[in-house]
């Protein structure tokens, strides 16, 4: 049998397969392979994208930027050294280690994927939005192409282009952004926030630094604590799983609109504690709820919520934002929950 000689580098990456690829051996490969591709799009892509190349949206917020595969030299960057990255990540960047949550199996097949499929030289044409990865007949967005890879700026004035371009420019912003939100524009804009988004803290004390610096760092952990509502019917059961699911992401699990999220948004969520709030009849929440409140990010909920699930809602948020803090063993009377352990714990399944 004649030897094979390779002469050429970017062939090295893929010896060891070509070793692999007799017939006896053929169906191993391609299961090793196939177990990469399935590790590496769970794992990985996030930071060094479906194509090797790193061209994701994490990678803008990331420095130093996660490697482009596209560009390693197979010989510089042995399959060793990859392994062993994976297993261990790579200290001062945001490549963290597997070592607990893929077996050795499992570290070889993503190795051996991304050296055969990013690093021989012969996979150039690779595409993210294909119909396997959920994007059957991608061709429609073409026109958004050119603001999603900067190529038109997207604060070009809408009467400076033409028809198909703003068909373009209206698919970019209702489909694309989402991920591809980096779009160039000519004028970016004043870089401050109109408000103070944090401050100074108050009332620490040296002597007790440990516990104030570990408390600082999480004070919107304070306002993930449910109102549970004590002899609650299963109305208000019902009510308090949709809110809790549907509107704590941004109203806060409390209702006071102080929590991660709803500190950020501009502007800020309503306070369901507040008194304008309670103020409002059932009817005028459940039309907020229904139709949403424009200029705000509250959106409309008569599209997803039947009109049983919105009076269940309505009963939840009257009864326990309306008695924050109440005492006594009165039927439906609203009480703080204690601080979750985890800052997701509310999070609990719809009850039907």
């Amino acid at each position: 049998m004649r030897a094979i000689v390779f002469t050429d580098y970017r062939y090295l990456a893929v010896a060891p397969l070509v070793a692999a690829l007799a017939p006896a051996n053929l169906w191993a490969a391609n299961d090793l392979l196939s177990e990469g591709k399935r590790v590496y799009e769970y794992y990985c892509y996030q930071c060094h994208g479906y194509g090797g190349d790193a061209r994701t949206l994490a990678t803008t917020y990331l420095d130093p930027r996660p490697r482009d595969f596209t560009a390693a030299d197979p010989e510089r960057l042995d399959t060793e050294t990859m392994r062993r990255a994976v297993r261990r990540g790579r200290p001062g960047t945001a490549m963290k280690g597997f070592t607990r949550i893929l077996d050795e199996q499992a570290v070889r097949a993503v190795v051996a994927y991304i050296r055969h499929q990013f690093m021989s030289g012969e996979q150039s044409d690779f595409r993210y939005h294909t119909g396997d990865n959920g994007w059957p007949d991608h061709e429609r967005y073409e026109a958004a192409a050119p603001f999603a890879t900067g190529e038109t700026p997207l604060d070009t004035a809408w009467e400076d282009l033409d028809p198909r371009q703003r068909s373009g420019k209206r698919l970019y912003l209702s489909a694309c952004i989402s991920c591809h939100d980096r779009a160039r524009t000519r004028d970016p804009g004043p870089a401050w926030e109109p408000r103070a988004v944090s401050y100074p803290r108050r009332h620490y004390s040296h002597r007790s630094a440990a516990v104030d610096t570990i408390s600082a760092a999480s004070p919107y952990h304070l306002h993930d604590r449910p109102v549970s509502v004590a002899g609650a019917g299963p109305a208000l059961r019902r009510g308090e799983a949709l809110y809790l699911e549907n509107c704590a992401f941004c109203h806060a699990a409390d209702g006071t609109g102080r929590n991660w999220i709803g500190s950020f948004l501009q502007p800020l969520p309503r306070d369901l504690t507040g008194a304008r709030v309670k103020a409002m009849d059932r009817e005028a929440l459940a039309r907020a709820i229904r139709r949403g409140l424009p200029g705000t990010t509250m959106p409309a909920w008569d599209d997803v919520l039947t009109d049983r699930q919105i009076d269940d809602l309505v009963s939840y948020v009257m009864r326990a934002f309306g008695e924050v803090g109440t005492r006594g063993g009165r039927e439906g009377s609203a009480r703080l929950g204690a601080a979750p352990k985890n800052a997701l714990s509310w999070r609990r399944q719809p009850v039907e």
